[in-house]
């Protein structure tokens, strides 16, 4: 059985994600800290909404509720979770109870950026899940850019350990987005972290076991978005890219928009 301890957010994606992890018999979760901070973009979505950013957080939240909440609102909540303010994990206090553990692995979705001495404490024993492929896409929203792009095969998540940069931690396996026909940017974003939160859990599982996987040919393309990129323009090119079809293109072809933007896949997780 795997130990761990888990850091992450308290939206309902990570309350998700660490109750649905805490369930499986070969993980024990030591404990989860989970970052809440009141000024996450997601804060600024109204009630009413008077623009398209605001009409887009508004149906991202209410696509979440859709996905997570029934699940988390009646499962048994095995991640003993302490709430933490953002950034305060890095305090020298929670790094040394998190020694006092010695879990296996420390596992991080969604979690405030880590630092010393909690990286060096644990060496190749942090594991990361970026929702966002790497290198094509770094930094914030990296599932919504490529939508605004017209590149859906750029969707996906990247499990890797965490280095010093921001994204950029020797890669361990990745997952592409799976689509279907009327999909919405909401759905898309949530079924790809019902994905993640399988495929993370494998990981976990076998890690042991995990190969040191080669590095594809990635193609000379790579963006980096800030929060102050996510604007009224972006958000409308998104929707006009839905509305123009750009899931069902994706949907004629997969392969082919996939061959473009190869990834990084590790046997161990695929095959067992």
């Amino acid at each position: 059985m795997k130990k761990i301890v888990i850091l992450t957010g308290n939206e309902l994606r990570h309350k998700y994600f660490r109750k649905k992890i805490a369930l499986k018999s070969e993980i024990e979760v030591l404990i989860t800290f989970c970052e809440s901070d009141e000024n996450l973009i997601e804060k600024g979505a109204k009630q009413v909404s008077s623009t398209k950013r605001e009409q887009h957080l508004l149906s991202r939240e209410q696509s979440e509720k859709d996905f997570f909440e029934a699940f988390t609102e009646s499962i048994q909540d095995l991640s003993n979770a302490v709430p933490v303010k953002r950034g305060e994990i890095n305090e020298r206090a929670y790094v040394e109870e998190i020694k006092s553990l010695h879990p296996d692995l420390v596992i991080v979705y969604g979690a405030s950026v880590l630092k010393e001495p909690l990286l060096s404490a644990f060496p190749n024993k942090i594991l990361n899940v970026h929702l966002g492929l790497s290198p094509y896409y770094r930094g914030a929203a990296t599932n919504f850019w490529p939508l605004v792009d017209g590149k859906p095969a750029c969707v996906g998540a990247t499990f890797m350990y965490i280095d010093t940069g921001i994204d950029t931690g020797e890669i361990i396996h990745q997952l592409r987005a799976s689509y279907n026909f009327f999909d919405t940017p909401s759905t898309i974003g949530n079924r790809l972290i019902k994905d993640m939160t399988e495929v993370f859990a494998d990981i976990i599982i076998k890690y042991d076991r995990l190969a040191k996987p080669g590095l594809p040919a990635y193609k000379a393309f790579e963006k980096f978005f800030k929060k102050k990129d996510f604007t009224e323009e972006a958000v409308e090119k998104l929707y006009l890219n839905f509305r123009e079809g750009i899931i069902e293109n994706y949907l004629a072809h997969p392969e082919e928009h996939n061959r473009l933007f190869p990834i990084v896949v590790n046997d161990v997780i695929i095959n067992g």
